[in-house]
């Protein structure tokens, strides 16, 4: 998860047709291609007119009359949560070399979560599947499991198969549960079988080339225009893409930014 700043891609990648684990339930749908598209995880607030997929986080209600995706954070805590994971799960949350918790150094008080075995994935899977039924329960249709590259500053604790193995854990939770599934950020692993995917600033960090197919970007504010100028001018003829503000705060709220290419 990089710093809130997001830019978002919807890729359809085609599923192992040999692998009948990752045939999905019948009934969930992928996002509209190329449909505006509006990041509302510092705040719900009310979709602009032509907005038609909306991602929300999971304590959130779906945004109504249009595609709504629910933000979980499955492989590390939510701050808010550390006390819960401790006096329940602590043996899930990943210790660093004093004995403390390993937490991620760009998101304070955000613990890492122990993906290193099968039998702490199966754990981890089962708990976080539960928050996708419940997302969608509430009338969400997709679900972003955010920091799939969460092993990348485990400082080597975790293993990129230790993720990959994880992911199609919650791929089967999430299909179960009639939800499409979205690959978050982690470019070089495209072609893991998400349903669509969602990136952080593929313009600025000139990423986007590695996804696929139908994408939706967001480029954001603090990083300049330039990034989210240059894409409008390259793809904005066919994908989705919009500049706001880092922390993506709710319309009306000090510090809002919304544009749309």
């Amino acid at each position: 998860m990089r710093a809130p700043l997001l830019v978002v891609l919807l890729l359809l990648v085609a599923g192992c047709a040999d692998d009948p684990v990752d045939d999905p339930v019948p009934g969930w749908q992928l996002p509209p291609a190329n449909g505006r598209f509006d990041y509302q995880l510092g705040g719900a607030y009310p979709p602009a007119a032509g907005v038609t997929v909306v991602d929300r986080d999971r304590t959130a209600r779906p945004a109504a009359g249009v595609y709504s995706i629910c933000y979980v954070n499955a492989f590390q805590t939510q701050p808010g949560e550390n006390a819960w994971w401790t006096a329940n799960d602590d043996d899930l949350q990943l210790r660093d070399g004093t004995g403390g918790y390993l937490t991620d150094p760009d998101w304070p008080g955000e613990r890492i979560l122990d993906i290193s075995t099968d039998a702490k994935r199966t754990r981890l899977a089962a708990f976080v599947g539960g928050w996708f039924a419940g997302c969608a329960d509430a009338g969400f249709r997709a679900v972003e499991p955010d920091n799939l590259d969460s092993y990348t500053r485990s400082g080597g604790a975790l293993r990129q198969g230790d993720a990959l193995a994880y992911a199609q854990l919650l791929k089967v939770k999430a299909h179960a549960a009639g939800l499409a599934i979205a690959q978050k950020n982690a470019p070089e692993l495209a072609g893991l079988g998400f349903d669509f995917a969602i990136a952080e600033e593929c313009a600025v960090y000139d990423e986007c080339d590695l996804y696929q197919d139908l994408v939706f970007e967001i480029e954001y504010t603090d990083s300049g225009t330039a990034a989210y100028r240059a894409a409008c001018a390259r793809r904005g003829g066919r994908v989705s893409i919009i500049l706001r503000d880092r922390d993506v705060v709710a319309a009306g709220t000090p510090g809002y930014h919304y544009e749309y290419c």
